[in-house]
């Protein structure tokens, strides 16, 4: 978007990609408005559909103006802000982002079925491990190796948007193996912990191999999920680009 008419150059450009306001889009716009000066104007990319309500609702109350916002370009929207004075809100909010405390409610159902509740999501958790293919819901295992396949991804692909790089297809494989499934049925003595996760990224992108590899090993770094996990199991992952 270039300037026009009543509507001013934008002096940064901020790619959110799929992120909502509730995910990281805000703190990265805030981030990005930061340097500006007042009343500088800033071009959000969003292909999330329920920025288009939350994103002017947030800038009506924290006193930011919006400009423009149009269907642009494949699947992206641009929205035009205007930023208000100096955004003294930004450090207690960034602050108030590292004392955050996540928090599941998990309240048993039946037999070995239980409802997790996180922030306005509810979902069915089965059995701690199960082989059973017939289970009416995911085990807690399986919901552990997907959020590491969730957060890699998706963080993979808000690299990616970041630096401007189309993604075609992207899909990550998580396997794990316990040390014993045995020990948690009592039927053996050890380490009911994961022995091993094996993360294989599958990456169809238009950009360098090396540049995809670099983000890559940033995302895997700055994962809260694998990170967390990288003390006490083996974590190996690998990156196929396609």
């Amino acid at each position: 978007m270039t300037g026009s008419g009543d509507l001013p150059t934008p002096a940064a450009v901020c790619d959110g990609g799929d992120l909502d306001c509730g995910s990281g889009l805000l703190l990265i716009i805030r981030t990005a408005m930061q340097p500006l000066a007042a009343g500088a104007a800033l071009l959000v990319k969003s292909r999330e559909l329920s920025v288009r309500e939350d994103l002017p609702a947030w800038c009506r109350m924290v006193g930011h103006s919006v400009l423009d916002a149009r269907a642009a370009d494949g699947s992206y929207w641009h929205f035009l802000l205007r930023k208000k004075g100096e955004d003294a809100a930004l450090a207690n909010d960034l602050q108030q982002a590292r004392d955050h405390v996540w928090q599941t409610r998990v309240r048993w159902r039946s037999g070995l079925q239980s409802q997790a509740t996180v922030r306005n999501h509810g979902f069915a958790i089965g059995q701690p491990a199960s082989f059973d293919t017939g289970d009416p819901a995911p085990s807690a295992i399986e919901y552990l190796l997907a959020a590491i396949g969730g957060a890699l991804g998706n963080g993979l692909q808000w690299r990616l948007s970041q630096h401007s790089i189309e993604v075609q297809a992207l899909e990550v494989v998580v396997r794990g193996r316990l040390h014993d499934p045995m020990v948690f049925l009592g039927l053996a003595e050890g380490k009911a912990s994961l022995r091993s996760v094996e993360i294989t990224a599958y990456v169809a992108a238009a950009a360098d191999e090396d540049v995809i590899t670099r983000l890559w090993r940033e995302t895997l770094a700055r994962c809260p999920v694998t990170t967390s996990l990288s003390d006490s199991t083996t974590v190996q992952a690998s990156l196929r680009l396609s």
